[in-house]
């Protein structure tokens, strides 16, 4: 019986280059060529071999060696006329595809082409190296830039773009009246963007009981808010220069924070300070049209309610408690650093002084001494002692206005606070005066229930005085809670503005330090090189002064060497 697998005579009537065995199929299919050896030459007969040429290819470890273009080819014929194959794993191409093999992958794409047109063009991939004509390229989409990357600016929150800025600048502090009525006038310049106003840029004057008129106002029209206050009055010494520079620049804090507030920046005092040039007549006529304006107990009184009591408030929320314990202790420590701080500028000035003294002494000695090589250096170390003097007396003043504005600002920030506090006890007050007035009518109520309709008009009218006080307990708890919740926000804003301000002023008060010492270290290096150059007796020369040709200065200095020019005379 014949074996299936048994190659047919077809295949062994092939001529010599037929015959050569296929390494391709031996090497996937071994079992195949191996299956029978009926058919076959026996391996004792002698085989007849043709040398036939090849083309040799660089392959990279391929176990299966190259293969002509001949043995692909011839190969092309066997799976019609061989037994079935079972399906090999392929492996991956490593060499270049041969010329033959190149026709032939070029004719079954020709062939496949024949069919429906392929809108995706797949099949172009098969001939890429063919030069079939121009390819158009995909159409690709343009890239748009991103909206969002586009801008530069920070984004910002839509609240924060509608919020109208201000800045507002207070300078010009000059001295009008006479000697009974004499007092500071500042000019007052606003540059906002808010749609209020009638004027982008104005200019006003105003006096120092102008802005206490404005924190008082505002405190009354905003209860619960932390109003920004003004500098303390000071009844000794407020001509002075450096008191005066101090309270403008605490004015123009003042004004600047009161505008940046989210519900002060809104409220029409703050408008007719910054914009009436007529500015004591409209408030005469405003307070002519609402004569309880100024009085913080007019907020309270609207409901028909005495806000005057005795009793004692017991702080209930536990949140409220803390709070007034810490600013209680904040105060204190602010208050002390405050102190100090006044000492550390006493000191300063007190340096100054010093400084200034000794400058005298030395120019003094300097004028008795015959030798120029110590006259000299005496008379330059005199001058740098009075650099010295002036490099103390401005840091001094730079430390108040750098960092001792801001102490000064905080303690009275903190009286603000309590002013809130108090006008929440009130507000709690109210309530409860609201309540025991509610009690009373109802228990009037009832005792003319009890009556019967013998007195049917009291009892309406003690309904009507029943609905009105449970409306205004209904008002005064409402504003009592809306007065704490205000309060807590207002206290978490102040956290945050301290935290800033005092990180600010440290900052800058650093700075001026340093700056005050850079100085100093230069101007004594520049002395030094000047003694070091000993050889050159011109360094320290001073030309001789004529008398009557420079008028006699005014400062303690210059009367000290007068002084002592004239006893040495």
């Amino acid at each position: 019986m014949d074996d299936p697998w048994a190659d047919t005579s077809a295949s062994t009537a092939q001529d010599g280059s037929s015959s050569q065995p296929d390494d391709s199929r031996l090497g996937a299919a071994p079992a195949t060529v191996s299956a029978s050896t009926s058919s076959r030459p026996s391996r004792l007969t002698p085989r007849r071999l043709v040398a036939q040429p090849t083309r040799l290819q660089a392959v990279e470890d391929d176990p299966l060696g190259p293969l002509g273009a001949s043995a692909v080819s011839s190969d092309a014929a066997l799976p019609s006329l061989g037994p079935p194959v079972p399906p090999v794993k392929e492996l991956p191409l490593r060499t270049t595809m041969p010329t033959a093999a190149a026709a032939t992958a070029a004719a079954a794409s020709a062939a496949r082409r024949q069919g429906p047109p392929d809108p995706h063009h797949i099949d172009d991939d098969d001939t890429y190296d063919q030069p079939t004509g121009p390819r158009q390229p995909p159409p690709v989409q343009v890239a748009q830039p991103s909206s969002v990357r586009s801008s530069q600016q920070p984004s910002v929150s839509l609240e924060q773009a509608a919020k109208p800025n201000f800045q507002i600048t207070v300078g010009d502090p000059h001295k009008v009246g006479d000697l009974t009525s004499s007092h500071i006038v500042y000019s007052v310049r606003t540059k906002t963007t808010s749609k209020g106003y009638k004027q982008p840029e104005f200019e006003v004057k105003r006096r120092y009981r102008d802005f206490l008129w404005l924190y008082n106002t505002l405190h009354s029209n905003n209860p619960g808010v932390v109003v920004p206050p003004p500098p303390d009055k000071q009844a000794v010494g407020r001509f002075e220069s450096n008191f005066v520079e101090s309270r403008r620049a605490a004015l123009e804090k003042m004004l600047n924070k009161t505008a940046a507030h989210p519900t002060l920046q809104h409220d029409s005092d703050l408008k007719l300070f910054l914009e009436s040039e007529t500015f004591n007549i409209d408030v005469k006529h405003k307070e002519r049209k609402e004569p309880t304006l100024g009085e913080s107990k007019s907020m309270l009184s609207s409901f028909g309610i005495n806000v005057g009591t005795t009793s004692k408030f017991v702080e209930q929320d536990d949140w409220f408690h803390d709070r007034k314990v810490y600013l209680d202790a904040l105060e204190n420590q602010l208050k002390a650093l405050l102190k100090a701080m006044d000492s550390m500028v006493a000191q300063r000035r007190a340096m100054a002084e010093a400084a200034g003294d000794f400058s005298a002494s030395l120019h003094a000695l300097s004028t008795v001494e015959l030798s120029p090589t110590l006259s000299g250096p005496l008379d330059a170390l005199s001058e740098l002692q009075i650099t010295i003097r002036d490099v103390y007396d401005r840091q001094a003043q730079q430390d108040m206005l750098t960092f001792g504005i801001i102490i000064e600002e905080y303690i009275r920030l903190i009286g603000s606070v309590k002013q809130s506090f108090t006008q929440r006890q009130k507000a709690f007050h109210s309530w409860h005066n609201a309540e025991s007035e509610l009690q009373k009518r109802k228990a009037s109520q009832d005792k003319l229930l009890r009556q019967g309709k013998s007195q049917q008009d009291r009892l309406n009218q003690v309904n009507a005085e029943v609905a009105d006080a449970e409306r205004k307990v209904h008002q005064a708890r409402l504003l009592f809670d809306d007065m704490g919740r205000l309060m807590r926000s207002e206290l978490d804003r102040f956290e945050k503005e301290k935290v800033e301000d005092f990180k600010s002023g440290v900052e800058t008060f650093l700075e001026s330090a340093v700056e005050a010492q850079k100085e100093l270290i230069e101007k004594w290096e520049t002395f030094l090189m000047q003694l070091d150059a000993e050889d050159d007796e011109t360094v320290f020369y001073r030309p001789p002064v004529i008398e009557g040709s420079k008028p006699a200065g005014d400062t303690a200095v210059d009367r000290a060497r007068a002084r002592i020019d004239e006893d040495s005379d």
